[in-house]
């Protein structure tokens, strides 16, 4: 279509900023500005650039301010609820990017978005021009015509005047009589009391137009639809209204406007500009798109000439051995074979010294027609002394990896001092991406070379190895000058925010080479106990699928929602507690947990859930995920990953191996200790009560836990006013239901459900606990009018979380932003103690005074093989360490155990 006879497309501004934010799910950056409703405009708008190429696409939005009919009707729109806070800040932006897109931006005051539509589409039409509206506001159907169509890109239909007709069962010139009959609830348009879509339909379809109908009043008795005998003396009493609904809900087509049809023209895009918005609102996938179409400026701040050395010659390494020996601090970063640690193989090292000035060392690229490169063994063994050597300051981006893969290569990773991954993370835990890439577009406006780059993408993919040492050298080097120029940015901030700085030089940072000498020595399974248990959870899983197919009275798939939801909702007619965004009744696990305490299939699919889920991360998979060379298992631990500090693990993930279920006990036992050993498992008890105790000083609980008492117990003798010693069981597990709860902000009613209790007497329950525990009661108020001063919260030794929604209009955000802000700091506290106690309990391991070694950190808990000879000395080591981790006002009670097996340890 070319732009002659391309059609004008208008874009009713104000309607897709409401649906995008009504409709899409609500998304915020890393910095807690709100994003969806950008992205979901923004969206919308390139969409209609790719379906219509060659057309002006004007983009109108309301101006602040009355209108023309608040002077007519005062109550016009009266009932609209104003502009949620989250939506309010998201304004500017939308404005702004479409201005940076190039498109007419039109915002007129004194009249609404819809009548500068009108008006340009009725100018349009009169000089032959083909106009597309685009809009969800049924309204604008008034203006559909011969040359005008609406177009709707949430449900990609488009509407003519037959579109219109079939829609609403009358034609154009008809919707404003529609409307002035039925009113709108939206807008406060009045209409006629007692007409409802049905009876306008009726009325119009029978007689006429709003002037037809009034002409000819006499005659809507004789009308076939519900009520019409009563329905001409109601049309006469209401006149005055149906007339000033009708002015109300008419769009005007004469606004004097600076500019017609013909003016609007889209300008070329402000590619700094798009720049600037898509790296504020992280809108990456757009930005990398400008970037890579090589048409968007890199800002000023990035723009520097970068000396990138490919260091082949003997000569020039020894220039940059000398360099990296006399520098404070160098980057380093190293190009592998393999992303899994234990595998992996170096290809080639970078590093750099300052910003702009790096070198790649290519090692072992061995493609066909590869150029003479260095030899591998005899460059590491150049690099070793300086690698190993604690004086000499390094940082990386994720040296754990860099560090376990230069132990294949015998070289002891020494003086970390930074990593640009944990900087990023303990600025803003919150942030969701910590990777290089995605850091360099924050806070350095700069869009790196990609491994994709230069590696391909899917299955033809290479291997670094066989990347072309050419392309292999710019990627490489720009690593180590970006993470040099990242740590310059990002170590100046972390100074600036309180203890930030301490939390990563003190916690993070040392733990790097803890975790990787953890990760590297693996734990040993027993592969057949896992085999004979997957058999076992097979056959049972089998047992649940005849049951759950019995109870439904049919055969069907236990993992497809969509028939679940059949014999649930449909069949067995269940209650449907919830509902998935499109609608249909929800399946999900708690909702499943609900029915199943009144009903018996639920209950079944449940464990049918667990125990799969059980077969198929652990007991059918930990035995193929066994190293062929230590014959273990190598978890990778996580520090950039959970909000509050704590780590996380994957390939496999052992935080998630259930301890409460004899299914999940079972594969703690095919965690064995090799012969002449045992397993050592060590865990803080009640930790997360006891820093409650401690940042809250309340008086009962620090008696309770200074005095040794069971806290459960305690509790329980205080809010049921019973003597210890008369405590009951059923008491104590409701006492330890509401100290567990509470520490997770969980409100009367989330007690009520847990304990299947009435809301009543759960909130009996918390109001009696805060009255025996008032210093608890005092910590929670503090705590959320902190957060809400200052935007997050803070762990004993200076971690923050940060709490983007504790300011929001909404309240179910603002009460999950509060209870978020009274856990953290409980949560957060201690992870920090659990990091503090593995580098405690390290250090001592390394002076190698005992034959044992720490295996895992779950939770927590450490867990160590320990040479039989030894368990008494090392258990007691541990114990002490472990609980001097941290200085609080009631003892750290850690307990251990020992066995065989890590469940018999436990």
């Amino acid at each position: 279509m070319d732009s002659t006879t391309a059609p004008l497309v208008l874009v009713d501004g104000s309607s897709y900023v409401y649906r995008a934010f009504h409709a899409l799910p609500m998304l915020t950056t890393s910095s807690g500005l709100n994003s969806g409703a950008v992205r979901g405009v923004i969206s919308m708008l390139r969409r209609l650039l790719l379906d219509y190429p060659d057309s002006p696409v004007a983009v109108v939005f309301d101006a602040k301010g009355k209108t023309f009919r608040d002077a007519i009707f005062a109550e016009y729109k009266a009932h609209r609820p104003p502009m949620p806070d989250e939506l309010r800040e998201q304004i500017e932006p939308i404005h702004e990017i479409v201005k940076a897109m190039g498109l007419p931006f039109i915002c007129e005051p004194g009249v609404e978005a819809d009548d500068v539509i009108g008006t340009l589409a009725r100018q349009a039409s009169e000089q032959g021009t083909h106009v597309v509206i685009s809009t969800g506001d049924k309204d604008m159907a008034q203006l559909v015509n011969a040359h005008t169509t609406l177009v709707n890109t949430m449900t990609d239909t488009v509407m003519d005047e037959a579109g219109v007709e079939a829609k609403f069962g009358i034609p154009p010139s008809l919707i404003i009589d529609f409307l002035a009959l039925m009113g709108d609830k939206v807008d406060n348009i009045p209409g006629v009391p007692g007409v409802g879509e049905k009876t306008a339909l009726g009325l119009l379809q029978g007689l006429g137009s709003l002037d037809d109908i009034y002409a000819n009043l006499e005659q809507v008795s004789q009308l076939s639809f519900r009520g019409a005998k009563t329905m001409g003396a109601k049309l006469a009493q209401e006149k005055d209204s149906a007339y000033l609904s009708y002015l109300l809900a008419t769009i005007k087509t004469d606004v004097a406007l600076e500019k017609g049809p013909k003016q609007l023209t889209n300008a070329l895009p402000d590619q700094e500009a798009l720049v600037d918005w898509f790296t504020r609102m992280e809108f990456r996938s757009w930005l990398d798109e400008l970037l890579d179409a090589g048409e968007a400026p890199v800002p000023e701040a990035v723009q520097m000439d970068v000396d990138y050395d490919i260091v082949t010659e003997q000569a020039a390494l020894d220039v940059w051995l000398e360099t990296l020996a006399a520098a404070e601090l160098f980057a380093f970063d190293t190009e592998t074979t393999s992303l899994n640690y234990m595998e992996a193989r170096i290809v080639g090292v970078s590093f750099a010294v300052e910003p702009g000035r790096a070198a790649y060392v290519p090692l072992a690229h061995d493609y066909l027609g590869a150029p003479p490169q260095l030899q591998r063994e005899a460059v590491l063994a150049a690099l070793k002394p300086l690698l190993e050597d604690e004086t000499r300051a390094k940082v990386g981006q994720n040296l754990k990896y860099d560090a376990s893969v230069l132990a294949n290569h015998d070289i002891t990773l020494r003086g970390i001092r930074f990593d640009t991954m944990l900087e990023s993370y303990v600025l803003d835990s919150i942030a969701t991406r910590h990777d290089m890439n995605s850091l360099a577009l924050k806070y350095l406006g700069q869009k790196t070379i990609h491994f994709e780059d230069v590696a391909g993408k899917g299955v033809k993919q290479l291997t670094f190895n066989h990347v072309n040492v050419e392309e292999a050298g710019p990627y490489a080097a720009e690593d180590a000058d970006i993470t040099m120029r990242l740590h310059r940015t990002l170590w100046p901030k972390l100074e600036e925010q309180g203890r930030l700085a301490e939390v990563l030089t003190t916690l993070e940072v040392p733990l790097i080479p803890v975790l990787s000498r953890i990760e590297r020595q693996g734990a040993l399974i027993s592969r057949e106990l896992l085999v004979q248990q997957s058999g076992e959870l097979g056959e049972r899983l089998q047992q649940l699928q005849a049951q759950a197919h019995l109870l439904a009275g049919e055969e069907f798939n236990l993992s497809s929602p969509k028939q679940l939801g059949h014999i649930l909702f449909e069949k067995l007619q269940l209650p449907a507690i919830k509902k998935t965004p499109k609608g249909a009744p929800s399946t999900a696990e708690q909702v499943l947990a609900e029915l199943a305490l009144d009903y018996p299939l639920p209950k079944v699919l449940l464990e049918h859930r667990s125990l799969s889920k059980l077969k198929s991360t652990y007991t059918d998979k930990l035995p193929q995920m066994v190293n062929p060379v230590t014959g273990r298992i190598h978890t990778s631990y996580h520090q950039a990953v959970t909000a509050t500090g704590r780590l996380s693990s994957s390939d496999p993930n052992l935080q998630n191996i259930p301890i409460r279920t004899e299914e999940g006990r079972r594969i703690r036992q095919a965690f064995i200790a090799p012969a002449g050993y045992k397993i050592l498992a060590a865990d803080y008890s009640q930790i997360e009560l006891r820093i409650m105790a401690h940042l809250s000083s309340d008086a009962g609980l620090l008696k309770a836990f200074n005095e040794g008492r069971d806290v459960h117990t305690a509790t329980a003798s205080e809010v049921f006013e019973v003597a210890l010693d008369a405590v009951t069981t059923e008491q104590r597990r409701k006492a330890k239901a509401i100290n567990f709860g509470l520490i997770y902000g969980m409100s009367a009613f989330g007690l009520a459900k847990q304990l299947h209790l009435g809301r009543h007497e759960a909130q009996q329950y918390i109001e009696r606990y805060f009255e025996r525990y008032p210093g608890v009661a005092d910590y929670m108020d503090r705590t959320r009018a902190l957060a809400k001063e200052q935007g997050y919260v803070e762990t004993l030794f200076g971690r923050r979380l940060y709490l983007p929604e504790i300011n929001a209009r909404n309240k179910m955000r603002v009460q999950a932003a509060e209870r978020t802000a009274i856990n953290a700091p409980m949560q957060g506290t201690a992870a920090d103690i659990i990091k503090r106690a593995m580098l405690a309990v390290d250090d001592w391991l390394q002076q190698g005074r005992v034959d044992a070694r720490m295996i895992m950190q779950v939770h927590d808990e450490l867990v160590f093989e320990v040479a039989d000879d030894e368990v008494d000395p090392v258990r007691e080591q541990v114990c002490r360490l472990m609980s001097e981790a941290a200085e609080l006002a009631i003892p750290l009670l850690v307990e251990a155990g020992v066995g065989d097996n890590w469940d018999e340890a436990h």
